[in-house]
């Protein structure tokens, strides 16, 4: 198939484009380079503009069978200081590139949608019935966005999956490619900044919860787990399947502390941290229940959380010799 990845220059997107492409898909990536990296989106054809361009996007998607969508605004603290920055890139921009799909006769679209949607959640693990209450700008634009999706599924047949992936962390095995967020909010690469002095030390929300040591427990998937999950829903599109809704998670938790164990046990040394307040809206326990993504897709996160850590110090290692060696690229 041919496939529009959006936001494909980006953490995510970068590693959804590669695995559509292990896969014998055609990927072009749609990335405005606002967030995304040109250097992740090397080895294919990459269209620059916005996606909510219509002019721009209907170019691109001339004769493609499907899009991938991972342009979005992610940060939470950014999202409570500036919504109207999420609503009008991850609502309206969204729209345009639904209206202009339809217009374009593209039927099949993948959504990288988030556990935010859920909010406070209720019990754990939380399935994908669970009560929708989001907390924060970014998870509410979201969750209207999936509302449009369906709206668009029941009246004009655009058929999708909506993804909602708990963790994401660690990188492509080859180096190449991984998280370079400005500011970077996620623990991994953020303790790894601290580790190469990019950041003076690792800040930790809170170790007063009611958990087995103090500090949040996360469900973490594999960013390649992530990505593998993506192609098998286009392909589970591609074969005349109905629309779903699917958590992407491990279905088990680790501490805050366990991670950073974690991290210092495979760095070889201690991290400077050190812990500061709670964050408002931060529950203490996130886990999904990934057993629908298992029976539909017959999809399961395999890579352990060492590899996670691992394959992200590979990168941030590799990253950290490219930038202070240009030429050596």
């Amino acid at each position: 198939m041919r496939v529009l990845v959006t936001g494909g220059a980006g953490y995510i997107g970068s590693h959804g484009a590669r695995s559509l492409a292990r896969r014998g898909h055609h990927v072009v990536i749609y990335d405005n380079l606002s967030t995304g990296h040109r250097e992740l989106a090397r080895g294919f054809e990459l269209i620059e503009g916005n996606i909510g361009d219509a002019a721009r996007l209907a170019g691109a998607l001339r004769g493609m069978d499907a899009v991938m969508h991972f342009a979005a605004l992610s940060i939470i603290p950014e999202s409570v200081q500036n919504p109207r920055k999420y609503f009008d890139n991850n609502v309206r921009d969204g729209l345009v590139l639904l209206n202009t799909c339809l217009e374009a006769g593209v039927r099949k679209f993948i959504f990288s949608s988030t556990a935010a949607v859920y909010g406070i959640p209720v019990s754990v693990p939380i399935t994908e019935d669970a009560p929708k209450t989001p907390v924060n700008p970014y998870g509410r634009s979201k969750l209207a966005f999936e509302y449009a999706m369906q709206s668009y599924d029941t009246a004009y047949g655009l058929r999708f999956v909506i993804l909602r992936y708990f963790n994401a962390a660690g990188c492509d095995d080859s180096g190449e490619i991984g998280e370079l967020h400005d500011p970077e909010t996620h623990l991994i690469p953020a303790a790894l900044q601290s580790a190469v002095g990019a950041r003076t030390e690792l800040q930790i929300f809170g170790d007063d919860y009611n958990t087995p040591d103090g500090t949040c427990i996360r469900d973490y998937i594999h960013v390649e787990d992530l990505a593998e999950a993506h192609v098998l829903a286009l392909e589970h599109l591609a074969s005349g399947k109905e629309s779903n809704i699917l958590n992407l998670g491990a279905g088990t938790g680790h501490t805050v502390r366990e991670v950073v164990s974690t991290i210092e046990r495979v760095i070889g040394r201690e991290l400077p941290k050190r812990i500061v307040g709670r964050r408002p809206g931060d529950p203490p326990v996130l886990l999904a229940n990934p057993s629908r993504a298992q029976e539909l897709l017959g999809w399961k996160a395999t890579r352990s959380l060492e590899k996670m850590v691992s394959s992200a110090w590979n990168f941030v290692q590799l990253h950290q010799a490219r930038v202070n060696h240009p030429a050596s690229r």
